[in-house]
């Protein structure tokens, strides 16, 4: 039975009144429980929770500290329930805090921790589970939090900078969006005004600017309705939708310096993941099959799993690389050499450790690269909309 937070108010065996917070499954447990410390209980309540402000949301982020942190305390020796309460302890978030009760909760009760992770699988995958699984069975429970809380923090990590190469390109085209629309609303119609008492022929790239100008202001609503109705679109298609979200995975990897990042992050990804599960003990076709689900793009997760079939029978797993035609060259040569010596996690380590940093350099440079981008495309943008705007004053004066 999971456990509740009550308020209390009462008085001490000194006669002095007290008040505070405790835990515990009913209202009569915790009167029994202050009882038991000397209190006399004039008033319990279970606290109420905050209309807004209840906690934010769980990240992946907050799952990886939380794997680190279990695998830190299984590793000094403590024992697994009072694990649970240390970290929840020094937890801020109240949802994070609530998650790891409940797990806590579903271990002392004998369900297991593989089958109280799986009782929350919107934080836990198939993956995570199965591993903690492995770890239970083999009484090394420790080794194998370690091990993925290093998957998780690596794995995190480069999703972190995938986004981080996504987003500025965005950001960029959000801004010089939203500066050319100001202008075109605000600053350009005051030289309309100003134009219209000219009496002569305005130039090409000025009318041209003021028409712009008008049809942004009469339709500026749609187009912004527009932007907005195609992004909703967009996401719920992608989301709703297999083969809409296959098609975008496909046109990813061809897009130029993005596709790069993106099938280096696979190959990462796919490394990392291999070697976790096979370093767990985990059959080579199980795996791959964990590994296809981890993947993140469509092209990649149907090769794996062809590679799969392959593999159960008995084909060698770099002959199944090489076939593809998708995979790196050193991650065939890499896996040739594991499979031969028997160490095929050390080098699918090897190859996911230089695959992230290759990730890691290519989002650097993308960032190195844009920023001057940014500032010459708004350059070009706010310049070409003020050199239409004073075309005219300059041919007056040269006129007078």
């Amino acid at each position: 039975m999971s456990e509740s937070v009550f308020v209390y108010k009462g008085t001490d065996r000194k006669g002095k009144q007290v008040q505070g917070e405790a835990k515990g499954a009913s209202t009569a447990l915790v009167k029994a429980q202050l009882l038991r410390q000397g209190i006399k209980v004039k008033n319990v309540r279970k606290k109420s929770k905050p209309l807004f402000g209840a906690g934010k949301a769980i990240k992946p982020q907050d799952i990886a500290v939380f794997t680190r942190q279990m695998a830190t305390m299984m590793k000094a020796g403590v024992p697994l329930v009072q694990s649970f309460d240390i970290v929840a302890d020094g937890v801020e978030n109240p949802r994070m805090r609530e998650l790891i009760e409940q797990i806590r909760d579903g271990v002392a009760a004998g369900g297991g921790f593989a089958n109280s992770l799986r009782q929350h699988p919107k934080y836990f995958d198939e993956l995570f589970c199965s591993l903690v699984e492995s770890g239970e069975q083999s009484g090394a429970l420790e080794t194998m939090l370690d091990r993925i809380a290093t998957y998780k923090e690596k794995t995190e990590a480069l999703k972190a900078k995938i986004k981080k190469a996504m987003t500025y390109p965005i950001a960029v085209l959000v801004v010089a969006f939203v500066v050319t629309g100001i202008l075109l609303v605000k600053v350009v119609p005051q030289f309309a005004e100003t134009f219209s008492s000219f009496g002569a022929d305005l130039p090409a790239f000025t009318l041209f600017v003021l028409g712009l100008s008008e049809t942004v202001q009469d339709t500026w609503y749609l187009i912004l309705g527009g932007l907005i109705i195609t992004i909703y679109l967009f996401s719920f298609f992608r989301r709703t939708s297999q083969k809409f979200s296959d098609g975008v995975d496909r046109t990813t990897l061809k897009l130029p310096i993005i596709g790069n990042i993106v099938y280096n992050s696979i190959i990462a990804r796919f490394s990392r993941t291999l070697a976790t599960t096979f370093a767990a003990g985990v059959p080579l076709i199980d795996a791959l099959t964990s590994v296809s689900g981890a993947a993140g793009n469509a092209v990649y997760r149907e090769s794996i799993l062809n590679i799969r079939d392959d593999v159960a029978t008995g084909v060698t797993m770099h002959s199944c690389l090489r076939s593809a035609g998708i995979y790196p060259s050193m991650l065939i040569q890499m896996t040739s050499i594991g499979e031969e010596s028997g160490s095929l996690d050390e080098m699918l380590d090897k190859v996911a450790t230089f695959y992230e940093e290759e990730v890691d350099n290519m989002v650097d440079n993308l960032t190195t690269l844009l920023e001057p981008m940014i500032m010459a495309i708004l350059g070009v943008l706010v310049g070409g909309l003020m050199i239409a705007m004073y075309l005219p004053i300059f041919q007056l004066g040269q006129v007078v």
